[in-house]
């Protein structure tokens, strides 16, 4: 079986060998599986909560086209942290008969799709309610939250 590799980090703060990192972990998993490595998707410092990432979609689109046989990727969080894309993109591999992997979780079910979805989505919620905070007491001290200032 022809193995894609997904991998993705979500700020210009982390470091680029994230990439290398979760491409080292997929390949014990393909390997321990005995498929074969197929092409590496990736998306540098763009967040999961949204879909309009270029190796996310070029991922998608070749999943339709039938370019692999399964999807491997470190969590499924680093596919999508959205409960909506999540649960589209396994809706439309599973249509293609193309089965996800994840060395965190194994094989993905629907149980995962609602539960890690849910997870993902919630912790999306609970880090934005923190910068926030963290914005908001910057401004309280007189400091700039962030952007380009004038003057």
């Amino acid at each position: 079986m022809r193995a894609a590799i997904y991998a993705r980090y979500s700020t210009d703060l982390q470091s680029d060998a994230s990439i290398e990192d979760q491409h080292r972990l997929c390949l014990r998993l393909i390997a321990g599986n005995g498929w074969q490595e197929g092409e590496t998707y990736s998306d540098r410092g763009l967040s999961g909560a949204s879909h309009l990432r270029p190796g996310y979609q070029r991922l998608l689109d070749d999943g339709r086209h039938n370019v692999f046989d399964v999807v491997v990727a470190e969590g499924l969080d680093r596919i999508s942290r959205d409960q909506e894309h999540i649960a589209a993109f396994f809706k439309q591999m599973r249509f293609q008969g193309i089965p996800i992997f994840t060395v965190a979780e194994g094989e993905i079910s629907e149980l995962h799709i609602g539960l890690k979805g849910t997870m993902s989505s919630l912790f999306l919620k609970d880090l934005a309610q923190k910068t926030h905070r963290g914005l908001e007491g910057r401004v309280r001290k007189g400091k700039s939250a962030g952007g380009i200032t004038y003057g």
